[in-house]
């Protein structure tokens, strides 16, 4: 077949610690996590038209036609993850690590090549147990679609990849609506932090200043025009 080129948005995802889940229950992690992708996983791909490539024992590469889709998938996935683990101990928990990247890929044979892949790939390694690390270009294609707040990690070096990639990622969050944060941007609070600061600095100046002067008009002056203090002398003769 020949080999092909398109835009695509990728999804790479995996477990944390698959190997340790492993090897301190291997049929029960099996176990857990068929049903994991038979319950939630797959039909959430299908749900958001994306279509998986391949997967292994504990990973997935699933290409998708747009951004919003992907990071949809994702968000979706990561929410119902974190219910379904509230009722688990921490270290026997599944949990996903995502990385989202949009770029051109070779298409040959069903499968998916090229750097696209393989910096979705490396953001995923990236991501935290219940995160999403994505790059800049999905970032910038989702901003002011989807109700979610990145984390600026700048310009990152990924392994066999020639030039740094910037990157944002999605943090796990406590309650019941995981990776979604209420909360202001950081930037406003930077700024208005930032604000408070210059006005306490510029108040103490003032203050200084005022001091300053005080000081110095109340300082004998050196330098100035002598002044003649009279003294007592001795009494005149009488006339």
């Amino acid at each position: 077949m020949t080999a092909t080129r398109r835009l695509a948005a990728i999804l790479a995802a995996d477990v944390a610690g698959y190997s340790r889940l492993m090897g301190a229950d291997e049929q029960g992690t099996l176990q857990r996590l068929k049903a994991i992708r038979s319950e939630l996983v797959d039909p959430q791909i299908a749900a958001h038209h994306g279509r998986i490539v391949k997967t292994t024992g504990d990973g997935l590469l699933v290409e998708f036609g747009s951004t919003v889709d992907a990071l949809r998938c994702a968000r979706e996935v990561q929410a119902q993850m974190a219910e379904r683990n509230t009722a688990t101990v921490p270290e026997d928990r599944i949990e996903w690590r995502i990385g989202i990247h949009q770029g051109d890929i070779v298409v040959e044979d069903g499968d998916i090549f090229g750097d696209g892949v393989n910096i979705a790939a490396r953001l995923e390694g990236l991501a935290q147990p219940g995160g999403v690390c994505v790059s800049a270009r999905v970032q910038e294609d989702v901003a002011g679609k989807i109700d979610l707040r990145f984390e600026d990690l700048g310009e990152q070096q990924l392994k066999n990849i020639a030039r740094p990639v910037h990157i944002y990622a999605i943090r796990p969050t406590t309650g019941a609506s995981p990776l979604l944060d209420a909360s202001p941007p950081e930037p406003a609070r930077t700024h208005r932090f930032a604000s408070r600061q210059r006005a306490v600095i510029a108040a103490a100046l003032i203050a200084v200043i005022g001091i300053a002067s005080a000081v110095w008009w109340a300082w004998p002056q050196r330098g100035g025009p002598a002044v003649a203090i009279p003294t007592a002398g001795p009494p005149s003769p009488p006339a």
